[in-house]
């Protein structure tokens, strides 16, 4: 591989800003000094800027407080993404275990280790994601035998699957689902003729969203919770 290209893998660093850090004496292979940045160098060499030894991360796991007005991508020409709330190298390797809407908060999981995400939010394994809703409506205990048993969503061609709602007050739930579809949970609610205000995620399987996360904080999961996504 390039010395550049190799350089900004595990940097936060361009190309372009590499070739000038190495064409600046900056960077050595194996503590030999390489300033041509079209050099090939292994996997088994030892890089180093500015005499710190670079090497690629191993997998990474966060988890965000999304705020409202940020969307669920890694990049977008209208909205603020989730990956801006990050101050971390290579960022743009991560990608987002369980999207969320724009105008929904709570828990997001951002990781770089695919088969982990894969387990997030393939239906397969099971992960629950638990939500607390603002409703429009009151609604009423009918709703809750209605989860249990799966709604209809307008244009699907079959039921969701069950799921636990907890009424708290005359308009605020909690509900538990282990899919991912569309818009699920606002349409769930919609297809009982009832609106959705609020929306947060408060847990994705074990993982519950820290109480300490200021909306637009986020820090790396523990190893409990890493391990706690089978």
């Amino acid at each position: 591989m390039r010395l550049d290209k190799a350089v900004s893998q595990v940097t936060d660093l361009s190309r372009a800003e590499v070739k000038r850090a190495a064409r600046a004496g900056r960077i050595t292979v194996n503590d030999d000094v390489v300033t041509d940045p079209s050099s090939k160098v292994a996997d088994s060499d030892l890089l180093c800027l500015d005499g710190e030894p670079l090497a690629e991360p191993g997998p990474r796991y966060f988890m965000l407080h999304k705020p409202l007005g940020y969307v669920s991508a890694t990049k977008d020409s209208e909205h603020p993404t989730v990956l801006d709330l990050l101050d971390e190298p290579n960022k743009q390797k991560l990608h987002i275990a369980g999207r969320l809407d724009i105008d929904t908060t709570g828990l997001v999981l951002l990781t770089d280790d695919g088969q982990w995400s894969h387990k997030v939010t393939s239906p397969r394994h099971h992960c629950d994601k638990v939500y607390y809703a603002h409703l429009a409506e009151q609604i009423d205990d009918g709703a809750v035998e209605k989860f249990a048993k799966g709604i209809w969503l307008e244009n699907e061609k079959k039921r969701t699957k069950p799921a636990r709602l907890e009424i708290l007050y005359a308009n605020e739930v909690r509900i538990t689902i282990s899919e991912g579809r569309y818009h699920q949970v606002k349409r769930m609610f919609a297809a009982l003729g009832n609106r959705v205000l609020e929306l947060h995620r408060e847990r994705i399987g074990d993982i519950a969203l820290d109480e300490d996360l200021e909306p637009g904080d986020y820090r790396p999961l523990s190893a409990d919770e890493i391990a706690s996504i089978q």
